[in-house]
């Protein structure tokens, strides 16, 4: 490959990336003609056609989106081993962004960011609060924060919260009408507050298990959403039974704002870990954050 292709490829990254010349090239500072000489010259050496472009968009062809494919991790790559080199400095620097889940963000990284904050002036944090299993590498990002068994075994992580445990809970006025289930079973005669997962869009199944034996069910209601805060929402105004996590319900259980069922039936899982590519070099920026973040067992 002739040395003047690699800026090439990095601008047909940045294009197929962004699907818009336009967007493409604010992010690399250059103008939407100079990225369109750009294309054309490189197509024209490749012999072949990377990218379909219309008046209103712009997408790889299969012979780019193979491309992209090769060039993303190699080129990810490359940014973070010279991001290393560059931040080299005794205060971390630069930019950090995170894809978080939505209770990490509030209870786990909220209370710890202004001293993060006021110990590292250098770094620029951005969070994108995200309770999909967003790609941390496709939507280039530094790392992000899931439930331990959520995380896939190629990435490297690190523990910042403790273990978590669900809870079934609904208002007292709610069991003065309908009795306590007593069994995962029982919750069929009930109304169910359900959750429906942003990425796969199936709705999320309620897990339980007691001496070793595991049980999902299908629970049945008439109100659905995607967010934790509005099932919490929905379980205070005596809707139904709401499955949620027990360190987002506590308070309300100590008040007795809600009460507690099946809690046999909820053992501890993994709680909340920040992870990121194996392959990743670590900034002196994201080396600082899960220093700050992380806490033992």
């Amino acid at each position: 490959m002739k040395r003047e292709d690699w800026p090439d490829l990095a601008v047909f990254v940045a294009i197929a990336e962004e699907r818009s010349f336009k967007k493409a090239a604010a992010r690399l500072g250059l103008s939407t003609s100079a990225l369109s000489h750009t294309m054309t010259a490189l197509e024209a050496r490749l012999g072949v056609r990377l990218l379909n472009r219309t008046t209103r968009s712009v997408a790889p062809t299969d012979a780019g989106e193979g491309l992209l494919t090769t060039l993303r991790p190699a080129m990810s790559d490359i940014s973070a081993a010279v991001a290393q080199l560059v931040v080299s400095r005794d205060r971390p620097s630069g930019s950090l962004r995170l894809t978080v889940h939505r209770s990490a963000a509030l209870r786990l990284l909220g209370p710890k960011l202004p001293a993060f904050a006021k110990a590292y002036p250098d770094v620029t944090l951005e969070i994108s609060v995200d309770d999909g299993l967003t790609d941390v590498v496709a939507g280039r990002f530094d790392a992000g924060v899931r439930v331990g068994e959520l995380i896939a075994k190629d990435m490297i992580s690190v523990r910042i919260g403790p273990d978590e445990r669900a809870a079934v809970v609904a208002t007292p006025e709610y069991f003065r009408r309908y009795p306590k289930p007593r069994t995962p079973r029982d919750l069929c005669a009930h109304a169910c507050v359900n959750y429906r997962h942003i990425t796969s869009g199936a709705l999320y199944r309620w897990e339980f298990e007691k001496a070793g034996k595991a049980v999902n069910v299908s629970a049945e209601g008439h109100f659905i959403c995607n967010d934790s805060d509005l099932l919490l929402s929905a379980a205070l105004g005596g809707m139904g039974l709401v499955y949620a996590w027990e360190s987002h319900v506590a308070a309300y259980l100590k008040s007795g704002a809600l009460v507690r069922v099946l809690e046999d039936w909820c053992p501890p899982f993994p709680g909340s870990f920040l992870y990121y590519p194996s392959r990743r070099h670590v900034t002196p920026a994201l080396r600082a954050f899960l220093d700050a973040m992380r806490i033992d067992r």
